[in-house]
């Protein structure tokens, strides 16, 4: 029973007023991005833009958005909860309702926010609930987090797309990715900044569908 109860918790959102209290100070991260050097709070250059992409793991996830052209810098970190400057093993708990997400700074003349989630729709199965293959609780759901409302509504549509594609290659899951106007961000701890550069060894859970993403 014990071990039914704490599966339970880890993959349902827990009530505003159960979740843990955190803390008034940020948990310390990296002060620069690991592949590239630049700063990974900022201050970024005027007119860049902002999304939070969670598709699992936030390991392989962040590779695969640092390595887009267009894309300024990436952070790790929590977010769509409750727990103000959760830890990592807060987090797992599924007691703070945070995703874990990658902070994801690109410049909308470079490269345009359909591409950057025509990577994330492809990368991983938007259609688990709050999982991502073994990875199971309510920290690797898939989310999108935006500030912008037409950003939101762009979000919307390539999210439309992609499950049209998925119905016509036969699939008949629906997707259950979150989109939804971004809250707090927190960073995550050092260890998880670009950790597939400094540990290339490391685990990566991405998987896609295999199932392309049209836009445009």
């Amino acid at each position: 029973m014990f071990l039914i109860d704490m599966f339970n918790k880890k993959t349902v959102m827990p009530a505003p007023g159960a979740a843990l209290p955190g803390r008034a100070e940020p948990i310390p991260t990296s002060k620069t991005h690991f592949v590239n050097g630049r700063p990974l709070e900022g201050p970024y250059p005027d007119g860049f833009k902002t999304v939070l992409l969670g598709m699992g793991c936030f390991w392989g996830a962040e590779r695969l958005l640092w390595k887009i052209p267009g894309v300024h810098v990436t952070a790790a970190g929590y977010s769509g909860g409750f727990t103000p400057n959760p830890t990592y093993h807060e987090t797992t708990t599924g007691l703070t309702g945070h995703a874990e997400v990658v902070r994801v700074v690109y410049d909308p003349a470079e490269v345009s926010l359909e591409t950057l989630l025509k990577a994330f729709f492809e990368a991983h199965d938007p259609t688990q609930g709050m999982r991502q293959g073994n990875d199971i609780g309510t920290t690797y759901r898939s989310a999108i987090y935006l500030d912008d409302a037409a950003d939101l509504a762009t979000a919307r549509r390539v999210r439309d797309a992609y499950q049209a594609a998925l119905t016509a290659a036969g699939r008949t899951d629906r997707i259950t990715t979150e989109i939804a106007e971004a809250g707090p961000f927190y960073f995550a701890e050092d260890v998880h900044q670009q950790y597939l550069a400094k540990n290339p060894g490391g685990y990566c859970g991405l998987r896609g569908t295999g199932v392309s993403c049209a836009i445009g």
